[in-house]
Formats: structure tokens, C-alpha cells, sequence
């Protein structure tokens, strides 16, 4: 690596003290301190320059009279200014702006919660035309670096696939290889609910869950065979006491990859079974949720067929068509929608709104690395409340 940043979150975090220890530690290396300025231009920029950074990151939103400051600061005190062009409303017209106002470096940023929705900083970066060296950020890893090289990116800047990597070593020199020598391969075009149902599947409900702000969990809704993992799009049952009509009329609507989830009304009467589960394997459904019962269990398990159910009873009901398919229901204490993402595992099942589908999967992703990460330093020898700083980051 060339550079080393000092990010918001660490400034805010421990202040101006981030930069002169990393300007004691890298004293052969470019120092980039990104304050995000927004206003008192010319005071922020003394501040870092003053504990060693060589590069001052300010906000292209900024107003130009902040601008102008900051450069006329940078100016007196020997450090060069980069501009973070994140949630601009013309990027490509705002770039030509600084640059003409003395800005040395463009940085195209997709934000993190940003990236999470799907926004790619490369798109932005094929329209630039300017005479600056341009910078791209926003969850870079080494193909979209190569990516980014090859759109005509001077400066690559990574943070969570070195930082959050269980060996950043062997991430930092992956993404400097590509960049040296970038390569892209061909990716087929998939939509974004395939892109979505293909994140969760590498995700647990653990990390979902915590992705949504500890949200989204059923109650008391457990897999009846351990080791089986569900997801898909949710086909939702309401039905009665055990009237298993609209329940199995579900699997002839549902399509490949969906789940059916049913509000029972009741866990001391069956509305699902055996023979249910072999006509949804048949469909290619990718699993059932019961806010209520099931049996047949025996028999589901040798099928290996991911169900998910608050109690198991022998009995079930008569099919009379009391109920309805594809309404919003209760289940398991969350509201479920058609079209919801549904993921059951070992510790149960969460349910994600369908449009926050893409977002809260990405957001899944990021808590499993942030995850691996302190499992690796705990393997190294740490407790995990030190990894975490714990009594530092109480509430107070």
C-alpha cells in the first residue's frame, strides 16, 4: 500500500491523535486524513495538516466559499486537498468545479450505506473527464479494483475488504495485484432478487438479524431437522385451526425458490405434513414456516425438506377452504408480506421486507466478515471483550 487513511469513524473517534500516530508509524508514507469537511474550511484543513497528514479529505458539497478557504489553507501549510464527491447531485459537473478551484484529487465515493443498495462507484467514474487524478472508494475489493483501474481510476482506496478480512495481509496484496496487472472477467448479468437470495444463502439468521438492527426474528419458530437452511421469496397461508386447503393450494402457486409461510391460528392442530412436503419438493419450493404444527416429522426429516414450525401434534384438520393466499399475515410475531425474503436456519427464521431485500443482504454480508474477523483474533489469543473494547464503547 502507498497510502494509509485515517477514516471518519476513527477521527471522530479518537480524534487528531489518529493521524500523528499513523504519521509515527508511517513516516515514509502518504498520510490522508479524511475530515469530510463541510464547513470552517481553512481551520479543519490546519488541524491535520498540523498532526501530519500529507492529503485533507473535504466534502464536494461543501460550499464553495468553504472551498476556496480550505485551498488557500492547504496552500500555506504545504498539503494537498482531495475532494469526496459522495452524495453529490452532479458529480460529473461538481468534479470540473473543484478541480477549476484548485482541488487536487477527485475521490468518486459511493458511501457504505450507499453500497448497500447497490450503488457502484465505477458507473460514476466513466463519465469523468477532468485534468486531476481521480480516487474511487466504496466497497472495493480486487476485481472491482481492476475494474476501476481500467475505467481510468489513478488512486484505488479500500477499507472493509483489507480491515474486515481474517487475513488482511493476503487481502491488501490480492487488490495490489490486481491494480498492478487488472484483469476483468466477464460476469453474466443476474437480477438483483438472484443477487439477493444469493447473499442470504452465505449469510446465518444470526447475521441477518443483527444487519437489521436485532429486527426480523420469529418467535418461537424452530427447524423440526436440525442442520437444513431455508430461503426464499415468502407465499403466505392464512388459515384456521388446521384447515390445510389453502395450505397445500400455496405449493401449486408457489414458484421455485419460494417458501410458504403459514399463520395456523392454532399449534394443537396439523395443517401440514408428509405428503404436503413431497409435493412441494416436487415444486421446487425452497421450504415451509408454520405458526403452528406439523406432523408426519419422521417422515419430512428422511426427506431432508427444511421446515420450520412452533409445535409438533399428530393431529391434523379437515380441508374446508377457510383462509386465503398471498395477504399480508402474523407470523410468528412479524408481519410477512408476499415477496418478503424469508430465512430459516438452527436458530430460526427472520423475515426481511422485499424492498430492503438487496440492502439488508449486503449489510448481512458485512456483519459475517466483520464477524470472521474477531473470530480470527480470538483464535490469536484475545478475549472478545477486548477485541471489542467493551468497557471503552459502554453507554455511558
Amino acid at each position: 500500500m502507498d497510502w494509509i487513511e485515517a477514516g471518519t469513524p476513527l477521527i471522530k473517534s479518537e480524534g487528531m491523535d489518529a493521524v500523528r500516530q499513523l504519521k509515527a508509524a508511517f513516516p515514509d508514507n502518504t498520510i490522508l486524513a479524511d475530515m469530510k469537511t463541510i464547513d470552517t474550511g481553512a481551520l479543519e484543513v490546519e488541524m491535520a495538516a498540523k498532526a501530519g497528514a500529507d492529503i485533507v479529505i473535504l466534502l464536494g458539497s461543501a460550499d464553495n466559499s468553504a472551498i476556496l478557504d480550505a485551498v488557500r489553507a492547504a496552500r500555506k501549510y504545504g498539503v494537498k486537498l482531495m475532494a469526496d464527491l459522495i452524495s453529490t447531485d452532479d458529480p460529473t459537473g461538481r468534479a470540473k468545479e473543484l478541480a477549476e478551484m484548485g482541488i487536487d484529487y477527485i475521490n468518486v465515493h459511493v458511501g457504505i450505506d450507499q453500497q448497500m443498495t447497490g450503488q457502484d462507484p465505477v458507473r460514476i467514474l466513466k463519465d469523468l473527464r477532468i485534468n486531476v487524478p481521480i480516487a474511487v472508494a466504496g466497497g472495493l475489493d480486487a476485481q472491482s479494483a481492476a475494474k476501476a483501474v481500467m475505467s481510468g481510476a489513478n488512486i484505488i482506496i479500500i477499507g472493509g475488504n483489507i480491515v474486515r478480512s481474517s487475513s488482511v495481509t493476503e487481502s491488501a496484496r490480492a487488490i495490489r495485484r490486481s491494480i498492478d496487472a487488472p484483469e476483468v472477467a466477464e460476469e453474466p448479468e443476474i437480477s438483483i432478487d438472484e443477487q439477493t437470495l444469493l447473499l442470504l444463502r452465505r449469510v446465518s439468521t444470526p447475521n441477518i438479524s443483527d444487519a437489521m438492527h436485532r429486527k426480523g426474528a420469529m418467535k418461537n419458530i424452530r427447524s423440526i431437522y436440525p442442520g437444513t437452511k431455508a430461503v426464499g421469496r415468502a407465499v403466505t397461508v392464512q388459515t384456521f385451526e388446521g384447515d390445510w386447503a389453502k395450505t397445500v393450494e400455496a405449493i401449486d402457486v408457489a414458484k421455485k425458490d419460494d417458501i410458504i409461510v403459514i399463520y395456523n391460528g392454532s399449534p394443537h392442530v396439523a395443517p401440514w405434513g408428509e405428503l404436503a412436503t413431497l409435493s412441494s419438493i416436487n415444486n421446487g419450493v425452497a421450504g415451509v414456516v408454520i405458526d403452528g404444527a406439523v406432523r408426519d416429522v419422521d417422515d419430512i426429516r428422511r426427506l431432508n425438506f427444511p421446515v420450520f414450525a412452533s409445535s409438533i401434534m399428530p393431529n391434523a384438520g379437515e380441508p374446508k377452504g377457510f383462509g386465503e393466499i398471498n395477504a399480508e399475515i402474523q407470523c410468528g410475531g412479524q408481519t410477512v408480506k408476499p415477496g418478503d425474503y424469508i430465512v430459516g436456519d438452527d436458530n430460526g427464521v427472520v423475515v426481511i421486507p422485499k424492498e430492503r431485500g438487496y440492502e439488508v443482504a449486503r449489510r448481512a454480508v458485512e456483519v459475517e466478515k466483520n464477524e470472521r474477523r474477531i473470530r480470527d483474533e480470538i483464535k490469536r489469543g484475545k478475549t472478545l471483550s477486548e477485541v471489542l473494547y467493551l468497557q471503552k464503547w459502554e453507554k455511558r
